[in-house]
């Protein structure tokens, strides 16, 4: 059954399906073309009735490499081409009217995603009772590299100009311009730490970081670093690359993929950790400094903030490896990593190893650049809140090697259970994967409905973590005493 629905920009037709209507491809702003494509987003405007039954297309990104491991049901399909990827997928209830509203930014490392893939289908959230945005923005070149003449941050000024239009558009949908949740995982938790500090006061309630941080953020002389390579090996200045096609683009990125330059300049530790090289820079118009300075300086107080990480992050990443043939790391590894980590990797390997994070140095290298990437920054950012916080851990695994790893939680939050079956990323059907899935799908709601995700707030006093797994569990932490390696240390 089509559902019609009345924009900023024009008529939109959707579908109804199940008690839920979907708008998929609607745009939040202009086509990035022409003028536009190096420019701040720009209003969409259309004249007629568009049609949103099939989603749009995708911002230009390489497609995964041969002998990746399929990770496509949180990647989505790759470079679909087309001019309208400043795009938003809505879904809510047909009959809805001042629910809450969550806006979902996908994750990956700032080059490739998109919100058409398959978890991030928001029907059986809107099913709970919200209205779920998930939102396309430039990545790679057009995104964020730092170049000279034009605006920088392009990437987090799409995500802005698609919760205006989310404010803008909130009661066409059903929804409460008011009770505005922002979420993201991964790249996308990088992003919606920064908007903590670059958004416009009061353009959203809340936000829920899984798996980011809020100390990620590129200097200028490292995003220099990144744009200079780009730029020699396309053979054009770094202003030229405005003029780059797209396709070049793409390219010269994958290319830096396989030789990522060194960010480690003036003094100053890579934040990204070698995972890669384009991200947030700080600008001074946007982004003055990392965000969990902004926000511990008072930043975002009228935001209740979750935010979590996952137990085994970055099994992820050594699934890549393994699946690629890569060998595992040893010594020599592990100590070449810690050492741009810290300026002493032998007491950080030795405190890791003597609390049981690991034996052998695969599973060293692991947990130490798991709580360096993801879980040390989600504490930092939890203490540094003024606000009201909740944190909560991931911690489930099937025993399938790569257990809680990097995005594991997202088809249990979005309850994917029996919609991914295949790849890196399945989920059993069982009792106990639905049982999960429907704790974390009721929580978030619950907090972007009421601030409060259902277990007692993070604070100074109770640093009280909901922690996800079988059955799921509050603790104080879940920091281990290894942890104290990293104070001081950014």
């Amino acid at each position: 059954m089509a559902e019609i629905r009345t924009t900023t920009g024009g008529a939109v037709r959707g579908v109804v399906d199940d008690g839920v209507a979907s708008f998929l491809g609607v745009p939040y702003a202009a086509a990035p073309v022409g003028e536009r494509r190096f420019a701040r987003p720009e209003p969409a405007r259309w004249d007629g009735e568009r049609d949103a039954t099939t989603p749009g297309p995708t911002a230009p990104q390489l497609p995964l490499g041969p002998g990746m491991p399929d990770v496509t049901a949180i990647t989505g399909p790759g470079w679909i081409a087309g001019d309208d990827h400043l795009t938003a997928d809505v879904r809510t209830p047909v009959d809805g009217a001042g629910l809450p509203i969550m806006v979902f930014v996908h994750g990956g490392a700032f080059t490739i995603g998109a919100s058409r893939a398959t978890v991030y289908d928001g029907t059986r959230l809107a099913q709970e009772g919200a209205v779920v945005v998930a939102i396309n923005y430039r990545l790679g070149v057009p995104g964020f590299a730092a170049i000279p003449g034009v605006v920088a941050n392009r990437g987090l000024h799409d995500q802005i100009a698609a919760l205006q239009w989310v404010r803008d558009n909130a009661v066409a949908f059903g929804g409460d311009p008011d009770r505005i949740t922002v979420f993201g995982e991964s790249a996308g938790a990088l992003s919606v730490a920064d908007l903590l500090a670059a958004a416009p006061p009061g353009l959203f309630r809340r936000a829920i970081v899984q798996s980011g941080g809020g100390s990620h953020v590129l200097a200028p002389a490292q995003a220099a670093v990144t744009t200079r390579a780009l730029a020699d090996g396309l053979g054009v200045d770094p202003a030229g690359l405005v003029d780059v096609p797209d396709d070049a683009l793409v390219a010269a990125v994958g290319r830096l993929a396989g030789s990522p330059p060194d960010l480690a300049v003036q003094g100053l530790r890579d934040p990204l950790m070698g995972l890669g090289a384009l991200g947030p820079v700080v600008d001074g118009d946007l982004l003055d400094g990392q965000p969990v300075d902004a926000v511990a300086a008072g930043a975002a107080v009228d935001v209740d903030l979750l935010v979590g990480s996952n137990a085994d992050e970055m099994a992820f990443y050594s699934l890549i490896g393994r699946t690629l043939g890569l060998p595992e790391a040893d010594a020599e590894v592990l100590h070449a990593t810690v050492v741009r980590l810290h300026p002493d990797p032998d007491a950080v390997v030795a405190a890791y190893r003597d609390a049981g994070r690991g034996t052998t140095p695969p599973e060293l290298h692991d947990a130490i650049r798991t709580d360096w990437m993801f879980g040390v920054p989600t504490r930092r950012l939890a203490d540094a809140h003024t606000g009201r916080t909740w944190r909560y851990a991931f911690a489930w695994g099937s025993g399938d090697g790569v257990d809680a790893c990097h995005g594991r939680e997202l088809p249990f939050v979005f309850d994917a259970v029996g919609r991914v079956d295949t790849g890196a990323f399945a989920v059993p059907d069982t009792e106990e994967t639905r049982a999960l899935a429907a704790r974390m799908r009721t929580a978030w709601v619950a907090f972007a409905r009421d601030g409060d995700p259902g277990w007692p707030g993070y604070t100074a006093d109770a640093p009280t973590t909901r922690r996800f797994d079988a059955l799921d569990t509050d603790v104080a932490g879940p920091d281990g005493p290894e942890q104290a390696v990293w104070d001081g240390v950014r």
